[in-house]
């Protein structure tokens, strides 16, 4: 059986245990979230229904839009993101059954993304989640090409592929994960064990497997409506894989163990908040992940946030999402 196959995590991993709490509660803002639901509800009928008969009738012209669907790809993400941490909307089932839906249409593994990100929480920059940092293990222009690939879209690639594990044997799953994540680390044991029990429990396996099984018909018979303008749907896909990809490494990336939350700030002009849900904010969420995405411009404000003494933290986003390209390796 599955439950006997690895040794089990233990409870589920919770905020509260390791995380600062909120200066002060802050209602989830329904409003804003809702808004952003039907905006990226409209953008998923778009891709997967009304696009491919536009294609047709207006034929390259209609490959601009391409664009909204692509600039959302955060958003969409966003929302995945507030689900996870149970900040989407106030009622828990509702909350979970909008995030894993939003996430079948990313072809995201939800269940996997929740309990990756919230161990991200726990343990950030710890050995196993130090993609920009050279182990010495490997030959360097080996690792720096694998680097390069996961900020091109290989880390989205690798989610999409993960749910492939589910369908394996437990065992087998268990032991690929632990070798995969090492014991490196102080915390290294811990960090195996909980992610071994995770990957050997028989509920969340169900799980994964009937997401990945929604997200394949789905996006399956996207592709059939497509017909001959399939690469139109893929290159779009790719691409808000690259977007996940990149922003998933940069509030890390070359970041200090001695950092505060090991994570950084960026400055965005204010059009962007909205699209990124202050994903720039991120050391602020590292403090307060418990706050919504819209509490936290006014806590950044009130902290001076963006304001840091090193203009490191300072930087503007995008500038610093193209910087992650150039220093590979650096011993921390």
């Amino acid at each position: 059986m599955d439950s006997q196959a690895c040794a089990t995590a233990g409870p589920d991993t919770t905020e509260a245990a390791h995380v600062r709490r909120a200066p002060h509660r802050v209602a989830i803002d329904r409003r804003a979230n809702l808004t952003l639901l039907a905006l990226v509800g409209a953008a998923m009928v778009l891709q997967f229904v009304a696009w491919p008969f536009l294609l047709r009738q207006w034929g390259g012209a209609a490959l601009c839009l391409a664009v909204p669907l692509v600039v959302l790809a955060p958003t969409h993400w966003g929302l995945i993101h507030e689900a996870i941490h149970g900040q989407l909307l106030p009622q828990r089932r509702l909350n979970e059954a909008l995030g894993r839906w939003l996430a079948i249409a990313y072809l995201l593994p939800f269940d996997a993304v929740r309990f990756g990100h919230l161990m991200h929480h726990r343990f950030t920059r710890e050995p196993y989640d130090q993609p920009d940092v050279h182990d010495g293990a490997t030959p360097r222009a080996y690792a720096r090409t694998g680097y390069t690939l996961r900020l091109l879209g290989g880390l989205y690639l690798a989610e999409m592929a993960l749910p492939l594990l589910s369908f394996l044997p437990a065992r087998w799953t268990c032991r690929l994960v632990a070798a995969q994540i090492g014991n490196a680390g102080p915390a290294g044991d811990d960090v195996q064990r909980l992610f071994v029990g995770f990957a050997g429990n028989p509920e969340r396996r169900g799980r994964i497997r009937r997401d990945w099984l929604l997200s394949i018909v789905l996006h399956g018979g996207a592709f059939y409506l497509y017909g001959a303008w399939w690469p139109a749907l893929a290159v779009t896909m790719y691409l808000r894989g690259v977007w996940l990809s990149m922003a998933d490494n940069l509030p890390h990336y070359d970041v200090s163990l001695d950092t505060p939350q090991r994570a950084r700030n960026f400055r965005v002009p204010a059009v962007w908040q909205a699209v990124l849900m202050n994903h720039h904010l991120h050391q602020l969420h590292h403090r307060y992940p418990t706050l919504p995405w819209t509490a936290l411009s006014g806590l950044a404000r009130e902290h001076g946030a963006t304001s840091a003494s090193s203009s490191v933290e300072d930087e503007a986003y995008f500038r610093a999402a193209l910087r992650q390209f150039q220093r590979f390796g650096r011993v921390r």
